[in-house]
């Protein structure tokens, strides 16, 4: 789906989206807290855990997510919900290691009280190569 052919409400939730990654990249708590629903799961290769988990996580380094490189982002809406399907090369550092990922991330966006909230995001492993940085080598 191209910019061209997304309502504008599909774009507030790509635009937030696209936000949230820039917060998660600087650890941007505060931002991210008030984003994420008190009821958030989050799904990774990892471990499932909650939103208090995944702000320690983020807050302490233990996973940081330098770069989001987005290829195909895809949006559904159902009522006041929103699915975004994201796929992306991810650049984190975990446990003091850099690693570049191949995923197709799903987030899951409930519209309460006129603002967006995640609800659920989940990372799936792609078995696609990464692209980042592959015109350059």
């Amino acid at each position: 789906m191209t910019a061209a052919t997304h309502t504008p409400m599909q774009q507030q939730v790509i635009d937030l989206s696209k936000a949230k990654w820039d917060w998660m990249a600087d650890k941007k708590v505060d931002s991210l807290a008030t984003l994420f629903d008190d009821r958030a799961m989050f799904t990774h290769m990892g471990g499932t855990w909650g939103k208090d988990q995944e702000l320690a996580t983020i807050k302490s380094g233990g996973i940081w997510y330098k770069k989001a490189s987005l290829y195909a982002v895809d949006v559904r809406m159902f009522g006041d919900t929103a699915i975004v399907l994201e796929d992306m090369d991810l650049e984190a550092v975990v446990g003091g290691n850099t690693v570049t990922n191949a995923f197709m991330v799903t987030e899951v966006y409930t519209k309460q009280t006129g603002k967006w909230r995640l609800a659920q995001l989940t990372f799936s492993h792609l078995r696609r190569p990464v692209r980042a940085g592959a015109s350059s080598k």
